[in-house]
């Protein structure tokens, strides 16, 4: 296991940003540990939470390559490589959800984009985390009828529906228009055992400014949020379905970024309670700002307040991910993954440091 003893230049160079420039203290917060470096270029992760065994749970990361480099790159928590899916065409974004009915039986499931062939990349992960399994040696095509970049996807998220579990992938791509930068797909049982994917809306404002590509979803409270690089954060309700699902519900994360808002994650507690963290994506070290995920009191679509901006060494970071689940002694309160691109690995930070360390103190979860 790799672990971090020093901070790096960038990461002390936190400590003197501005407050009269950017209006908030940046907290420096060192990583747990490291992950193994990818062979080319690590873009985005995910988390996959092992059920009886938390020890055992699983981070996803992207190596964004052109085929045969290309790959989907597997880790245990202790950061080491465990698998590695070889021969993708430069896979972008991953996520993970669980129990999609195939056969009948619940699967959790990995989905990737692969952005020059245009398609989606499925894969079953095993019960017991020992690996991952493709489900769509074709790929499901995405973007039909689009051309040249406006047809190669980059981000992706999955929302499994609470009142019927179903599962939709909702995608982001390299170029989009004003409205209807994503697509959003229904997965399901092929009647073979692999997956399909139904087209069910085409949502989501873009300023043109820069692209749409971190997109995250809330499956408890039914929200997606995507950054839309140079002009902040959106936030629309997750299922197709919804009576307001034509409406934009807020558009946040305006000011104060300093490069590009990027990878965004959630970070949950009961109630409804939680936080969103955003990437500010410096080169060197980046940045991530913090907001309430319940809103301000009485506005829960009002996440204007930034609680907390903290550092931690990792450059360039595209994407990230967290988990407010228990991982074991290591990480009892959860963690937070982010690509870090000079090493071309995935930096891993354990909840309570960011929680605890500087102003204001936030929530953990309750055990």
């Amino acid at each position: 296991m790799k672990r971090l003893t020093a901070f790096t230049l960038g990461g002390l160079l936190c400590v003197f940003v501005s407050l009269v420039l950017f209006g908030n203290a940046v907290v420096t917060i060192q990583p747990k540990l490291a992950t193994d470096p990818v062979s080319r270029d690590p873009d985005d992760p995910a988390i996959w939470v092992h059920r009886g065994d938390s020890n055992r749970s699983l981070i996803l990361g992207t190596n964004k390559a052109p085929t045969p480099d290309g790959a989907l790159v597997v880790f245990g928590l202790d950061g080491k490589i465990r698998q590695t899916i070889s021969g993708m065409d430069r896979p972008n974004n991953v996520d993970v959800e669980y129990g999609l009915k195939l056969q009948g039986k619940p699967t959790d499931i990995a989905v990737l984009t692969e952005r020059l062939q245009k398609r989606l990349r499925v894969y079953a992960i095993a019960a017991d985390g020992s690996g991952l399994k493709d489900l769509s040696a074709e790929g499901l095509p995405v973007f039909v009828g689009q051309s040249g970049e406006q047809a190669a996807p980059m981000g992706v998220a999955l929302y499994r529906r609470p009142k019927d579990g179903t599962i939709f992938a909702l995608v982001g791509r390299k170029q989009g228009p004003t409205n209807g930068y994503l697509w959003q797909y229904r997965l399901q049982d092929d009647g073979t055992g692999k997956v399909s994917a139904r087209k069910v809306r085409e949502f989501g404002r873009f300023s043109g400014i820069g692209e749409i590509e971190a997109i995250a979803v809330d499956d408890e409270l039914g929200y997606v949020y995507y950054a839309d690089e140079g002009d902040g954060i959106h936030k629309w309700h997750a299922d197709p379905d919804h009576p307001d699902a034509a409406r934009e519900l807020a558009h946040f994360g305006r000011d104060g970024f300093k490069a590009d808002p990027e990878g965004i994650a959630i970070y949950t507690l009961s109630s409804g309670k939680g936080y969103i963290v955003c990437t500010d994506q410096l080169v060197g070290n980046s940045e991530y700002r913090i907001y309430r995920r319940e809103g301000e009191p009485g506005h829960p679509h009002n996440h204007s307040t930034v609680l907390k901006v903290f550092c931690g060494g990792a450059d360039s970071t595209d994407g990230i991910e967290i988990s407010s689940v228990s991982l074991g002694p290591q990480f009892p309160n959860g963690l937070m993954v982010a690509m870090n691109s000079s090493s071309r690995n995935f930096l891993i930070f354990r909840w309570e440091d960011i929680a605890k360390t500087g102003e204001p103190q936030l929530q953990l979860r309750a055990p």
